[in-house]
């Protein structure tokens, strides 16, 4: 089979998987976690939007491994860009960096959501009333330990579609530059002094 640089398949799998990571965790952030204020008690509240995150979870996940997977392939298949093109490595290596940093982020996103449920449900266990505006916003009655946890899982919530969204935008520059004026004007910038 003839070597190409065709790399449609890998770039089609990591845009997939990160338009699903980004738009998942936007609409959790939008959504699901503001959607427990409709409710009357405040650990429904946390509850509706624990069981929806477990429910996505996989999904989010599988997109996370889809964009880090196919975004080895796609550095594997421009090694040869990377080498000679000007900027290219540059961008790649920040993008890879950001997309290591957002699964990062969405882990601990998760497990702040983790440490939310539990605290929740151990308030709820010594029959002390939960008062919450939502999933991550606490009120003044919120117990301090569960408090401490929502801003933890608030800031890691709006941390994740940052870096999801950035990594999008370091790939769109990267599939800019496969363009022929981009590459020339890139090789020229590596071999032409000055």
């Amino acid at each position: 089979m003839k070597n190409t640089d065709n790399h449609a398949v890998a770039q089609a799998v990591h845009d997939l998987g990160s338009a699903l990571w980004f738009g998942g965790t936007v609409m959790g952030v939008a959504g699901v976690n503001k959607s427990g204020a409709d409710l009357q008690q405040g650990i429904d509240r946390i509850r509706v939007a624990s069981s929806a995150w477990k429910r996505f979870a996989p999904a989010q996940w599988a997109g996370i491994a889809a964009t880090l997977g196919a975004g080895l392939q796609l550095t594997r298949v421009g090694g040869r860009r990377i080498a000679l093109q000007k900027g290219f490595g540059t961008i790649g290596a920040l993008k890879a960096g950001l997309a290591v940093a957002g699964a990062a982020a969405t882990g601990y996103a998760a497990y702040s959501g983790n440490k939310i449920s539990q605290v929740a449900e151990q308030t709820e266990a010594r029959g002390q009333k939960l008062e919450v505006l939502d999933a991550t916003q606490p009120t003044d009655q919120t117990p301090p330990e569960l408090a401490k946890w929502q801003r933890r899982q608030r800031f890691a919530q709006y941390a994740v579609p940052v870096l999801a969204a950035a990594n999008i935008a370091c790939g769109s520059y990267l599939v800019q530059s496969y363009r022929a004026a981009a590459t020339l004007k890139g090789v020229a910038r590596r071999v032409l002094p000055g």
